[in-house]
């Protein structure tokens, strides 16, 4: 049997499947909205961690950034899904060197799957791809729900049909894969269509949908009038050039001419549909694809280079190889120093401890070495593929009428690819070349493709069926667990919070009120231990329930003094902010009537007012933070702080009042940009909590963990020396000191090691 393909009220997602990140766009129906991720950025990462059998898998823009990953981090899903030999195999020495030296996870390409030592299991690669998608159909709901205004936690009731876009040299199982992996996320209508089309559907929509054909020609031709024999001359070339991170793509265009199908244009306009290039203005004369040439052989060319030639690196004693830290340290290096020459003639990028004795290196480079580098394997290789491209669309003759070159994908951002372009083409340097086609255009075309005969069918066989049918079974199966994992922590987190609030209101107004005990203090010692047991990371989310439902209790019997008069304080407050409230748009009221408007960030307001409106931005960003909505939480704490600038002619207790605020707005902030991994401005949020309270045990934990995380053990130290001296049974501070310590201890003997080499 083969899987239906009819037309339905499902909504159409045009998925752009890149080996570093994936483009997602919506159909007509929710006007082609780009989808954006968890965190709010307008890509998702190719990318699955997986963080441990009691963890959640981490998917997409959760995922650890492949520079940092180990080999529990799997990307570039694209280039191994099942029948991707076709794809990835190759004599270039250097895409084998990326595919097998660089990738620090297991891939055994016999078997089209990936061993993750965190789970000691072997997933087939199409698994892998489905659990990717899985967060693709999260993000698309969340995008569609975002819209529509709609809060419907049912996946089940959003019909989605994906529409991925892939090269023309796919094979057909690599196609059939795909389009399996939507299948085991419920997503039962997909279509995988060449990336040609798409990018001729997008030139389509861009330059002739909504005008006559006449109106376009004439911005590129003079136009007499006349019919016929004239229609040929209106007819215009469209070289398409796309190079992504490690494919490339070279589609040539015919542009106007008419041909579309008047009946069948009548037809998709009273169903809200778009009929493609195919039966309208543009059509592909030719289309050559290429699984080996991408940017990343740029980034391989200088890591060999620098490691070959460096001082630092060249040395003998230093070892990098490719599937070590300081080799993955290097690449990124190297693929920062690409992107400073794509904007600038020279550039210089510093890589941490990489270097001899754990030394920082400089790499330094300017255009002319790219050249040198790659004008062979990289430059030469596209030249040689528009030169195919204009032969398999009917010889040089067809450039004769080219009306524009257009661009896209980060590798040709790089000058030396575009001047490959132009030489390809004989056009010399004042040549411009367009860039209309924006990094989402794939998606895009896929998102307006309607089905036709060349769409990708799916013959579903019993065995195939069944396939299907156990690769949806095992990922609802960790779906669920997921959710499981995520609630478990979720709880942890609960109960770590209740502790450590008990731990710091013994020096709050109402401390005095807490127990004094051993009893109490035994209590909270106890559940400390217990977070950091086995008991509790082998517990079931029912059991980690149980347990929190009883610390309550407990809680509630040791402090119910304490307890009761925070309350009291926290109501008396809701309702002065309540009253301030009312009189607040009282007044906002008033000055309407007199015509005059509210300008919330120059006005001299109230303190009780502006103080308002820190708490609720920053009750806000709480929100955002818990959804791991990080940038945008950081943007909401950011907010807050700046309202915090704005108070005037404060007593000596609201001065107070506000420090608290900041300081805890300012550790919140750190602590979102640790999860973005902006190590230097979570430690510049750091230092201004301490200014806040140079005596924050929280400021001086969190400052250390980001000094850890920069690899600076002895400052990380000396801040957890300060820290322990103000809370010196803190079980974070012990844990972060563990971690430290070990890295400290290795850094001394791998000096002692060289010292001894050197000196005897």
């Amino acid at each position: 049997m083969t899987t239906t393909t009819a037309a339905t009220a499902a909504t159409v997602v045009g998925i752009d499947l890149g080996t570093l990140t994936t483009k997602i766009t919506l159909s007509s129906t929710h006007d082609f909205e780009i989808v954006r991720n968890a965190h709010g950025g307008h890509t998702t990462p190719t990318a699955v961690t997986f963080a441990g059998p009691t963890r959640p898998r981490l998917l997409g823009e959760d995922a650890a950034d492949i520079s940092r990953g180990d080999e529990n981090t799997v990307w570039m899903m694209d280039r191994l899904l099942t029948g991707g030999n076709n794809c990835c195999d190759t004599t270039d020495d250097d895409q084998k060197t990326m595919m097998q030296d660089f990738c620090r996870f297991q891939f055994d390409n016999h078997t089209n799957s990936v061993y993750i030592p965190n789970m000691d299991t072997t997933y087939d690669t199409t698994a892998l791809l489905a659990m990717l998608l899985g967060r693709v159909k999260r993000n698309v709901l969340a995008t569609i729900q975002r819209r529509t205004g709609k809060n419907d936690n049912d996946e089940d009731n959003e019909e989605l049909e994906f529409v991925f876009a892939v090269p023309s040299n796919y094979p057909q199982v690599t196609r059939q894969a795909v389009m399996d992996a939507a299948y085991a996320v419920k997503v039962n209508k997909s279509r995988v269509v060449d990336g040609a089309r798409c990018l001729a559907a997008v030139c389509q929509r861009k330059f002739y949908d909504g005008q006559d054909d006449n109106d376009v020609v004439s911005n590129n031709n003079s136009n007499d009038g006349s019919d016929g024999d004239e229609q040929n001359k209106k007819k215009k070339t469209v070289l398409v050039v796309e190079m992504g991170h490690s494919r490339s793509c070279v589609s040539i265009l015919q542009c106007g001419g008419g041909g579309g199908n008047k009946e069948e244009e009548e037809a998709s306009q009273n169903q809200n549909e778009i009929i493609p290039s195919s039966n309208n203005n543009v059509q592909v004369l030719s289309t050559v694809s290429s699984a080996t040439l991408g940017a990343a052989m740029i980034d391989i060319s200088l890591f060999h280079h620098f490691q070959s030639n460096h001082p630092s690196l060249s040395h003998t004693n230093t070892t990098l190889t490719p599937k070590s830290r300081p080799a993955q340290r290097l690449m990124e290096g190297c693929r920062k120093l690409k992107h400073i020459l794509s904007m600038l003639p020279e550039g210089n990028v510093t890589v941490e401890t990489i270097g001899k004795n754990d030394t920082d290196v400089s790499l330094s480079g300017n255009r002319e070495l790219l050249k040198q580098l790659c004008q062979e394997s990289v430059a030469n290789k596209l030249k040689s593929m528009i030169a195919e491209a204009v032969d398999e669309a009917g010889g040089i003759d067809v450039l004769g009428d080219i009306g524009s070159v257009e661009i896209t994908g980060g590798g040709t951002r790089i000058p030396m690819i575009q001047d490959a372009v132009r030489q390809a083409i004989g056009k010399g340097e004042d040549f411009v070349l367009s860039k209309s086609l924006d990094d989402t255009s794939l998606a895009f075309g896929a998102s307006l493709l309607p089905i036709d005969a060349s769409t990708t069918n799916v013959e579903v066989t019993a065995e195939h069926e069944a396939r299907r049918a156990q690769l949806l079974e095992e990922e609802m199966a960790m779906m669920e667990r997921d959710v499981q994992m995520v609630r478990k922590d979720e709880i942890r987190n609960q109960i770590e919070s209740h502790i450590l609030e008990l731990r710091s209101a013994r020096h709050s107004t109402h401390g005095s009120l807490l127990p004094s005990s051993d009893e109490f203090a035994s209590y909270l010692d106890g559940n400390d231990d217990w977070l950091f047991s086995d008991e509790c990371e082998n517990a079931t989310v029912e059991e980690m329930e149980e347990k929190w439902t009883q610390i309550q209790g407990k809680t509630q019997e040791f402090c119910a003094d304490y307890l009761a008069a925070t309350q009291a304080d926290a109501e008396r407050k809701e309702k002065e902010l309540e009253d301030e409230a009312k009189r607040a748009a009282a007044e906002q009221d008033a000055e309407a009537g007199d015509g005059e408007a509210e300008d919330h960030d120059t006005r001299r307001l109230p303190f009780k007012r502006r103080m308002e409106i820190v708490l609720k931005n920053k009750t806000e960003a709480n929100e955002l933070f818990s959804g791991k909505n990080y940038q945008h939480a950081a943007a909401r704490y950011a907010k807050a702080l700046s309202h915090c600038n704005k108070f005037f002619d404060l007593s000596p207790d609201q001065q107070n009042e506000v420090n608290e605020v900041k300081l805890s707005l300012y550790l919140n902030l750190a602590f979102a940009y640790i999860k973005l991994e902006k190590l230097d401005n979570a430690f510049l949020q750091c230092n201004e909590a301490l200014k806040c309270d140079a005596t924050s045990v929280k400021a001086l934990y969190r400052r250390a963990t980001v000094l850890y995380q920069k690899r600076k053990f002895d400052e990380a130290s000396k801040d957890l020396d300060e820290a322990e001296k103000l809370a010196p049974d803190d079980k974070a501070l012990k844990k972060l000191r563990v971690l430290v310590e070990k890295q400290m201890t290795k850094q001394k003997a791998k000096e002692k090691a060289m010292a001894k080499k050197m000196f005897g």
